[in-house]
Order: C-alpha cells, then sequence, then structure tokens
C-alpha cells in the first residue's frame, strides 16, 4: 500500500490510488449462509471447528432429559461462554448442572447426587488458513478445574482432553462437521490406559433464512462403545439469537436404548 502512494505521489497522478483487500475482504464464502448462521456447540457430542473471531462472545444454554430403557430419568442443563481471543484463539468456560449422577463414595459404595459437576475450562486454536474459509481445522483442549462444582461431583484431579475438530462446507448452505478426541481423568501413565475415545460426525446447515438442522452419528468409550445419534432443527427469530430443539438416541453400549430429548439458547455478541 505504502509503495503504490509513494508511486502516486512521485507521478504526480491525481487518479485514484488501489487499496490492498483483506482476507476476509478476498473471501467470498464470508455471506454464504452457512457461515452467517450461528454455529454453536450443542446440542450434540459434536463441537464446531469454527472459532470465533476475536471480540465476540457466544453464550450457549441448554437442558436435556436422558430416558434410559430401564429406571428414572436424568435432567441435566448447562451453560457455556465462548470468547474470541487474539492469534486465532477462543477462550471457554462451561458447567453443567444434573438432577442425578452416580458416582462411587470413599468406600466403594454407589451413590446417586445431584448438583453442578466442576466447571470446565479450555480453549480452541484455529489450525486453518482463515476465519470463514469453506475448510476449517482446529484443536479444542479442556480440563475440568479440581475444587469446582457441587461436594459430591468435584473432581479431585484435572481431566485432560483434547479433539481435532474439521468442517468442510456443502455448497452455500450445508456443512460436515467430524470431530475425533481422547480424554482421560487423571494426569498418570495409567489414568491414559483408562482414557475414554470419541469420534463423531455430523451434518448441519441452514433450511431457510431464520431455520436450520442439525444431525449426527457418534462413538465414545475405550472396550464398550457407547453410540448414538442426535438430531434438531433451530429457528433465529432476530440475527444475535438462536433457539434449538433436539432428540436423540443411544444405540449401542452400556445406554444402549436411552433416549434424549432437550432444547437450548444461544445469544451472540459482535461480529
Amino acid at each position: 500500500m505504502t509503495t503504490l502512494i509513494a508511486l502516486a505521489a512521485f507521478v504526480g497522478s491525481t487518479g485514484t490510488t488501489l487499496a490492498q483487500n483483506t482476507p476476509e475482504e478476498n473471501n467470498p464464502n464470508v455471506e454464504a449462509p452457512f457461515v452467517r448462521s450461528i454455529r454453536a456447540d450443542r446440542p450434540g457430542q459434536t463441537i464446531t471447528a469454527q472459532v470465533l473471531r476475536p471480540g465476540r462472545l457466544q453464550l450457549e444454554l441448554g437442558t436435556q432429559r436422558l430416558s434410559p430403557a430401564s429406571g428414572a430419568g436424568i435432567s441435566s442443563s448447562g451453560a457455556l461462554l465462548r470468547i474470541g481471543f487474539f492469534n486465532s484463539m477462543e477462550l471457554r468456560v462451561s458447567q453443567p448442572y444434573f438432577s442425578r449422577r452416580t458416582v462411587t463414595t470413599a468406600e466403594g459404595a454407589l451413590q446417586q447426587v445431584g448438583g453442578w459437576a466442576p466447571a470446565i475450562v479450555g480453549a480452541k486454536f484455529m489450525i486453518s488458513s482463515n476465519y470463514d474459509t469453506r475448510f476449517q481445522a482446529a484443536i479444542l483442549a479442556e480440563t475440568e478445574v479440581p475444587g469446582t462444582g457441587s461436594p459430591a461431583l468435584r473432581a479431585g484431579t484435572f481431566t485432560p482432553s483434547a479433539r481435532l475438530l474439521l468442517s468442510q462446507q456443502l455448497g452455500e448452505r450445508f456443512g460436515l462437521e467430524g470431530n475425533f478426541g481422547f480424554g482421560q481423568r487423571g494426569l498418570t501413565t495409567a489414568d491414559i490406559k483408562k482414557g475414554q475415545y470419541l469420534g463423531s460426525l455430523a451434518l448441519n446447515g441452514a433450511i431457510g433464512q431464520k431455520t436450520g438442522f442439525f444431525v449426527e452419528a457418534y462413538g465414545a468409550g475405550r472396550t464398550d462403545l457407547t453410540t448414538g445419534t442426535t438430531a434438531g432443527l433451530y429457528f433465529r427469530p432476530v440475527p444475535a439469537v438462536r433457539l434449538d430443539v433436539n432428540a436423540g438416541r443411544v444405540l449401542g453400549g452400556p445406554a444402549a436404548g436411552s433416549s434424549t430429548v432437550g432444547a437450548g439458547l444461544v445469544f451472540k455478541i459482535g461480529k
């Protein structure tokens, strides 16, 4: 840009000078319906590869009811705050609440308790070339924070996990999102050997200007894999707000036959 200005001044040109476009201005994809939609890290197991731009905040609230094949159901709710940071990074903090959860006491007995689970902190790191490209890749790192949550549900150690997040836009309106990750409860070699894998593949996109859909298949575990599906619809009454409803089914593993229903609300602030 400075070279062009200097050249124009040198030759005494009275015409207009050329402007250097930013990467966003050179990207014709920024106005695609898939990009303009609010891409939330809910309602299923799949987390979007989108990293929020610096200065953007997104608050994601949700509630879900799990109904097992036999026995009483379990209700849960939670909030996730996503903050766009500099250097293509996104900071995150979340905390779920469970009406009932099975824990192991110090004596080794199983006990049903309810309350706040540990807070989870993490960050997304964008590894693709730019925001809003048709293909996006990011890495997510998270952990529960020891000492947070209700006394009976607190974690005694860090629980590190990481995921590779991939997204490929299909046309102007739809996209495939894939996750592959690993998590463990603790920091020792023995904890690694007990760690759990997670893989998921989701299709989502815009149906109209204010509506869209989400459907996924997932698998999680190590030796006894839990598999299932989730599907949902969303509605945007205004550009900065998204409402969703969803339902799911656990197809394999210890909880096979369970079903879920839920709803959520997403607010965004900033570009």
